[in-house]
Parts: C-alpha cells; structure tokens; sequence
C-alpha cells in the first residue's frame, strides 16, 4: 500500500510506550501510517479526535465528551484488561466497539503477587533495611510462617488468579479458598468460600477481582476486621477494590500486612499515607510489565483494531449491543 493512501488515523491517548512500530506493522495494510501518542490535556487533541477511527489507550480515562468529538470513531481498545476508564454506555450509544486484551500479562501478574507476598511473609524489605543498618542474626524477631501451613483466599479466578494459584501450589500451599460469584463449581484443589469466610478463614488473601460499581471497596473496614490477625492481603488487580483509609488504620493498628501494587488513586500522592507504614510492600502498578507481556498488548490491540477495519467484531468486545436495537 502507498503512503499516500495510508489515510485512517488512529491515535493513542495518554501515556502509552517507547514506540509504536508494532501497531504501525499490524494496521498498515489497513491504511494506517504513523500512529499519534496525544496526552489528554494536549490542545491538539481536539484535532486528533476530529480525525480518529480508532483510539488505544492504557489507563487514561475515555469520556462521552472525548466521544462526542470523534464523530469518525469506530473502535477503542484498552490496552489491558480492566475497562472501567471507559464510558461504555457512551460507545454503545454510538454503537462504539470497546475491547481490551484479556490473555496478556497474566504470568507476569501472577509472578508480581507472589513477589509482593513472599517480600512480606519472609520480611525481605525489613531484612534488607536491618541488614542496611548493620544488624545481623536477627531472624527471630518477626513471625515467619512456612507458605505450606497457610489458608490461602484468592477473590476473583480469572486467568491470573489462576496462574497464581498454580505457583502458590508448588510452594506447598493446599488450602485455598476462591470466592468468584461466576463460579458454580470449585476449581480442583480449592474450596469455594463466601468473601465472609475468606476474610476469617485466609491466611493470604490476594485479590484477582475486576474493579464495577459492585465490586469497589469490597474489601472494607468490616472485611479488614474479619481477617485474621497477622493475615497478608495482596492486591495486584485494582486500588479501588479496597478501602484504603480503612487499610491504613488496620496496618497501624498492627493487625494485618499488605503488598499493594494497586492505589485507588494513580500515581499516589507523596503525602500518602501507606508510604509511612512498614508492614507494606509497594510497587507502581508495574504487575502487568514484562517486556513479553508490553509484545503481547501492543499487538492484541492492534489486532482489534485491525478487526474492526476489516468489517468484523473485535474478539473481546466488552459492550455489547444487539443488532436489532
């Protein structure tokens, strides 16, 4: 295809990556030359939108107002899984596909879980800051406990929790509790569980949840007064998910742990106050990165939107409408 047929202009707002050579590969037999990385205050988004047939965005939150400027707008696509920073209702009005791309990143999600709950059960971070300061044999003076003789609670059983699940396994763990509303059956090697139950009963709890209005804040100051004491709680899915005043003042009051790579603001600001607390392991929403999985979502989005251009439905359409309507 020549250049000067390369007409279709799909952008991507927000924050993205190094570079899109990836997405150009995919979509330039479809008329798509260089793809534009707009940041969402950029006075010249206004233009962008005017001309898009396609948006990609990472976390970026995607408005009617964004939609109403985009009258040639016919796909976004997230790249990720969670869609919660998309107005669906908007698109589906405007009969706007939205997709995401579920089967990525699942194994580095999965490993970051297990990382932020090993840093905290073993005392890594502590360990590394004692040492730091010149102390030495001091192993007994936090609670270990080997994995093998923990309760573990996983809240959602998608794709990651899954892969989490697995590698817990191979630690020795063999109990598990999986509360999923989805689920009808228990996964071999797991006991369905009420979340109730989890909170009293797990030893680990890491959350594997999608962040909707009837998931936010699930995990409250009545669920964190549940828990057991001592018990870890892992979020890797979404800072929403948890009440994070009500977490603070469980970790101060010395009852629980928490590995977060999750805020339910993002970045946090530099005043936050899990950052003063030492039973907290912290990372920056970086579960999802490996230099595999950043292959994987760049070319599964732009795969959807290849679909798309070519006529057809994205294979993980997310809000869905029925032709007849």
């Amino acid at each position: 295809m020549s250049s000067e047929s390369l007409e279709r202009h799909v952008i991507v707002v927000g924050h993205g990556y190094d570079d899109y050579r990836t997405e150009e590969a995919i979509l330039r037999p479809h008329g798509v030359g260089r793809i534009a990385q707009v940041d969402p205050d950029d006075p010249s988004l206004a233009d962008h939108l005017a001309r898009a047939e396609a948006i990609m965005v990472r976390e970026t939150p995607i408005t009617a107002a964004h939609l109403a400027a985009a009258p040639k707008l016919r796909v976004i696509v997230r790249y990720g899984i969670g869609v919660d920073s998309v107005d669906l209702a908007a698109a589906r009005e405007r009969r706007i596909y939205v997709a995401n791309v579920p089967d990525y990143g699942s194994e580095d999600v999965s490993d970051h879980a297990l990382a932020l709950y090993l840093a905290l059960q073993r005392r890594v971070v502590t360990r590394d800051r004692a040492v730091r300061q010149g102390a030495w044999n001091v192993g007994q003076t936090e609670v270990m406990r080997r994995s093998g003789t923990l309760s573990f609670g996983l809240v959602g059983y998608g794709r990651i929790a899954r892969a989490f699940h697995r590698k817990i396994a191979a630690l020795g763990v063999r109990d598990v509790l999986v509360h999923d509303p989805v689920l009808t059956t228990a996964p071999e090697g797991t006991e369905l569980a009420a979340l109730d139950a989890i909170a009293e009963r797990a030893d680990v709890i890491s959350l594997h949840a999608p962040l909707t209005d009837a998931t936010r804040h699930m995990i409250d100051a009545a669920f964190l007064a549940r828990m057991k004491p001592g018990a870890i709680l892992v979020n890797t899915a979404r800072g929403g998910l948890v009440d994070e005043q009500a977490l603070v003042e469980a970790v101060k009051a010395g009852r629980i742990r928490a590995g977060l790579d999750v805020f339910e603001a993002e970045p946090p600001g530099p005043d936050h106050p899990l950052f003063a607390l030492q039973d907290v392991v912290l990372s920056d929403h970086t579960g999802w990165y490996s230099e595999t999985s950043v292959e994987e979502l760049q070319s599964g989005a732009a795969k959807e939107v290849a679909r798309v251009f070519e006529g057809r439905e994205p294979d993980s359409w997310v809000n869905r409408w029925d032709n007849d309507d």
